[in-house]
């Protein structure tokens, strides 16, 4: 089995490291070619994961070409602005491939696509029902030192699952497979939004019991538009939803978070939507998000103030006041498992 990692951004880097523990054949693939020659060189990257000595066993190349020959696995960790480019770029040679796995989490730009949607328009028709979603709590820092972490790898097609845990465990990477990858996608996605207003409670100072509210009311919203959107309620109970969430919104690597936070001591939206090279993938999440709750007249609170916030000129106390201001309301409607508005929902308190 050789492995083809594209991308040598935090995540890349980190599934790179990962995944050469069985002394497989692992190629890394970066879009600058001084990256590529940097990390060949010296094994660390100049701006992302500095701590991180990479693998002397994993080939670091800047030729696509070079780096899907032979491949068997290719995983596309690709921020959600370059998918499309890079998987049109790859499609001719993915001709050995037996599993594609998108780890990017967000929708793309513009269309508001799932990557696996990206994937299946642009790498050839065999590939789709080999093609396989990663989703989870997963802190890219965390993952390339080698510390415990939890995964869920999504396909609807089972035998696809089933290749994607073989071919993707790690002694420290516990996997649990899913037949649901949509859903696994719009958690993935939704989750940086909600860590966004999680990190303005922080720059606020308003205190945990506000902050794990607001976690909890996402996650609500994440469930709400995923069932109207076709997944299965359940995943967003799982490591794609409450737990990609909660890490998101709590760690101090999380980048939206950090954005949130930044926000909430008074940082302007332009300077938030500019303040580095990283990829801050919650700030298009909310873009799309919005569109898609228009689309399927989904009413989405705390994703709708963010945006606002973003994109809108809002400010952060009047967004606040916003959300707090609401009208009175059941905790659980119908809506929000996915059954028809005027059914009556199960109190959670039902066993």
């Amino acid at each position: 089995m050789t492995v083809a990692v594209l991308g040598a951004g935090s995540w890349g880097l980190a599934l790179a490291q990962l995944l050469q523990h069985r002394d497989r054949p692992v190629r890394l693939w970066a879009r600058r070619p001084e990256v590529a020659r940097e990390l060949a060189l010296r094994r660390r990257h100049p701006v992302y994961l500095p701590l991180l000595a990479l693998s002397e066993a994993i080939q670091v190349t800047g030729d696509l070409e070079a780096a899907l020959r032979g491949a068997t696995v290719v995983v596309f960790a690709i921020p959600t602005t370059g998918m499309r480019q890079v998987a049109g770029s790859a499609s001719p040679w993915l001709v050995t491939a037996e599993l594609v796995v998108s780890a990017a989490k967000g929708f793309e730009p513009g269309t508001g696509l799932t990557m696996s949607a990206v994937l299946r328009g642009t790498i050839p028709e065999r590939l789709h029902v080999l093609t396989a979603v990663l989703g989870g709590p997963n802190i890219a820092a965390e993952v390339a030192a080698g510390l415990p972490s939890a995964a869920v790898v999504a396909a609807p097609d089972q035998e696809t699952a089933a290749h994607a845990l073989r071919a993707l465990a790690a002694p420290a990477w516990r996997l649990y497979s899913s037949g649901d990858p949509l859903g696994v996608e719009v958690a993935g996605a939704l989750k940086n939004v909600v860590a966004i207003a999680a990190g303005i409670c922080d720059g606020l100072g308003v205190g945990d019991n506000a902050k794990a509210a607001l976690m909890t009311r996402g996650l609500a919203e994440m469930t709400r538009l995923g069932v109207r959107v076709g997944a299965n309620p359940f995943t967003f109970g799982g490591l794609a939803g409450v737990g990609d969430c909660l890490v998101t919104c709590m760690s101090p690597h999380s980048r939206n978070r950090q954005l949130g936070e930044a926000l909430g001591r008074g940082a302007s939206a332009a300077e938030v939507r500019d303040q580095g090279p990283m990829v801050v993938e919650g700030v298009n999440a909310a873009r799309a998000a919005v569109g898609l709750a228009l689309r399927h007249r989904v009413e989405l609170p705390i994703t709708q103030e963010v945006h606002a916030l973003l994109f809108e000129g809002k400010t952060v106390a009047d967004a606040a006041r916003a959300i707090m201001s609401r009208d009175l309301r059941p905790e659980l409607l119908p809506e929000d498992l996915g059954l028809e508005a005027g059914t009556r929902a199960p109190s959670p308190a039902t066993p």
